[in-house]
């Protein structure tokens, strides 16, 4: 230990501390390197005096039955308390237990009466926090560096090797692809401490490439794993219930990981609601008013909290966000939940769809999302338990929630036929809710395996249903990643015989000049979008993909000169036009588009259309 232990921040204050107080109180998290951190004190307390290091059982903390261990002069002593030895109220065939503040109190005196040391161990969670609130013998613990950690033990494991292994393995380590397998943004020191194992084997030839990103793939899910299957966890709600509220927050980050902390605190508790009435269906909990220190639950679940921004559509807010520290956890959480705990499945679907119901897209979006993902996990549980209620009630969010869920299941391949099966026959059936979730679901461009496809879905259920519908599916597929593709099925709409599909292309190129990019985002990144999120999506696309001029020009002169379109395609140019006064970007990008508009085609732009026009660029 002497050989590999890096001393964590503050080290040499905490050694003072124990020396001068004889206890000390660590909190943190296992994993964290505070056993180490306390051995390392101990140790050099232990020098002073002569004496040794031993571990003790937490006896002194389960009752008087339980053994008590017997402290040597000068010898240091670690007690690591278990999660559930932590908040041990009244036991249930003796007098209750003084608080856990009067134990340690108890125990300082015994260690002053022998002249011994000892460091105890708390796991994070309430009494940790009502610990280090009080201020007396405990101290939050603050890991070493994983850097120094690696290195170390990088150096201990090759020291009887070349220098080129050592440097090597720190090449390796540096690797991009192993940042991208590990997917944490930084390593706790006992991960630091394994990932070192894996280089020093890759480093003498014993581990192949892929076999050392296959471990680092591992990470992640092994932290979940551990977040959800920690032995001994309580069956009353009274006891279970700090388990159960640490739970639904790191559930809920896996959700709404970068979301704003309001969203995701009321969401985790609207979770703690369910699994707690899951448990015990007789007692509802309460919610706590006053919380622990400020950003002590987010580190915790490896969270942190920052300044983020939330689109509300016209405006952008600022917000106080929060983010799990490495982009494989959140999956790695909704994984491990949803595989390995079949019963948290009821409670979470349920918290799911009541989320799905939420007005704000900043709620709703994020749990479908979800919901998508776990159903192409399980599709036959998760179907019926997720998307299906959604598409059968009154609500148009909940609709427009299992749409987006299922365009979401539909990037698994494997599930991706089941999915386009149910939209197709959804399309052809009776139900008005069904065909429009269909509708909404083709407008991701996922289900149906292409672009063209799910366009040409879309024109059948125009057929069927209508034009207004359908056309924000095909307007979502406009601001997908092939504009082109759509643009060109809309124009060749305009001289099908069917007027349902004229309708169609005609209604698109209408809402395209009207409708924010940011609105409709799909499940597909289009970074060249980016930029221009505030702008109307027509406008967006002329700027980014100068290429869709002429088909757009055609769409939208096809609306300006028809009889049954001109009128509403008059205003939403005008209002277009308005709206770009008020950007010289977007005014310079539509300036060089109107001559297009004028000039190209056939036929001469409608006299009534083309003075209007004037009229608003004169006004200008």
């Amino acid at each position: 230990m002497r050989r590999l232990h890096r001393p964590a921040p503050g080290h040499r204050a905490l050694r003072e501390r124990l020396w001068r107080t004889r206890l000390l109180v660590l909190c943190g998290e296992p994993g964290t390197g505070r056993a180490w951190t306390a051995l390392a004190l101990l140790a050099e307390c232990a020098q002073r005096t002569g004496g040794g290091v031993v571990r003790v059982g937490p006896g002194p903390f389960l009752g008087p039955s339980a053994g008590q261990p017997e402290f040597h002069r000068g010898h240091g002593c670690l007690l690591e308390l278990p999660p559930v030895a932590t908040d041990i109220g009244t036991p249930p065939d003796g007098p209750p237990h003084p608080p856990l503040d009067t134990r340690l109190d108890r125990l300082r005196d015994r260690l002053v009466e022998h002249g011994a040391y000892a460091v105890v161990l708390v796991p994070g969670g309430p009494v940790a926090e009502r610990l280090l609130n009080a201020r007396r013998h405990a101290l939050p613990h603050e890991p070493p560096a994983a850097t120094d950690v690696l290195d170390g033990h990088l150096t201990d494991l090759l020291a009887d090797g070349p220098a080129e292994l050592l440097e090597q393995a720190r090449a390796t380590a540096a690797r991009p692809e192993v940042a991208e397998a590990l997917g944490l943004d930084e390593l706790l020191p006992g991960e630091a401490a394994r990932l070192a194992h894996h280089l020093a084997g890759h480093a003498r030839g014993r581990i192949s490439d892929a076999r050392l990103l296959e471990h680092c793939r591992s990470f992640a899910p092994r932290q979940a794993r551990a977040w959800f299957t920690a032995p001994g966890r309580p069956d009353t709600l009274p006891a279970a219930l700090p388990d159960l509220r640490a739970a639904a927050l790191r559930i809920a980050l896996a959700v709404f990981n970068g979301s704003a902390h309001s969203l995701t605190s009321d969401a985790a508790e609207l979770l703690t609601w369910e699994l707690a009435v899951t448990l015990d269906p007789h007692h509802a909990p309460g919610r706590p008013l006053f919380t622990a220190r400020p950003g002590a639950a987010p580190a915790a679940a490896r969270a942190v909290c920052g300044d983020g921004v939330e689109d509300l559509g016209e405006a952008s807010v600022p917000v106080r966000a929060v983010w799990f520290r490495g982009r494989r956890l959140a999956s790695a959480v909704l994984y491990e939940v949803w595989d390995g705990h079949h019963n948290l499945r009821g409670p979470m679907c349920r918290w799911l769809r009541a989320l799905c119901d939420d007005p704000r897209p900043q709620v709703w979006v994020r749990a479908a999302v979800a919901a998508g993902v776990l159903c192409a996990r399980d599709y036959l549980y998760g179907l019926v338990e997720l998307p299906l209620p959604l598409v059968r009630t009154d609500s148009p969010v909940q609709r427009m929630a299992a749409a987006t869920a299922l365009a979401e299941a539909s990037r698994a391949p494997e599930v991706r036929p089941a999915v386009d099966g149910l939209l197709r026959a959804w399309a052809r059936g009776d139900d008005a809710r069904e065909r429009e979730t269909a509708a909404l679901a083709h407008g991701y461009g996922l289900a149906a395996g292409s672009v063209p496809a799910s366009l040409a879905e879309l024109g059948r259920i125009a057929c069927a249903d209508g034009s207004v519908t359908t056309s924000y599916g095909a307007l979502r597929l406009l601001a997908g990643t092939e504009p082109e593709v759509v643009l060109d099925g809309l124009v060749h709409w305009l001289r099908d015989t069917r007027r349902p599909r004229r309708d169609l292309a005609l209604l698109t190129a209408l809402r395209a000049v009207t409708t924010r990019t940011s609105h409709l985002w799909g499940l597909t990144e289009v970074p060249e979008l980016e930029p221009y999120a505030a702008w109307p999506l027509a406008t967006a696309l002329l700027a980014a993909r100068p290429g869709c001029a002429p088909q757009l020009s055609e769409l939208l002169r096809a609306a300006l000169t028809w009889a049954r379109s001109a009128g509403a395609a008059e205003d939403a140019l005008v209002g277009w036009i308005r709206r770009a006064a008020r950007d010289e970007r977007q005014l310079a990008v539509l300036c060089g588009f109107l001559p297009r508009l004028a000039q190209d085609g056939d036929e001469p732009l409608d006299v009534r259309a083309a003075t209007r026009i004037r009229e608003v660029l004169e006004a200008l």
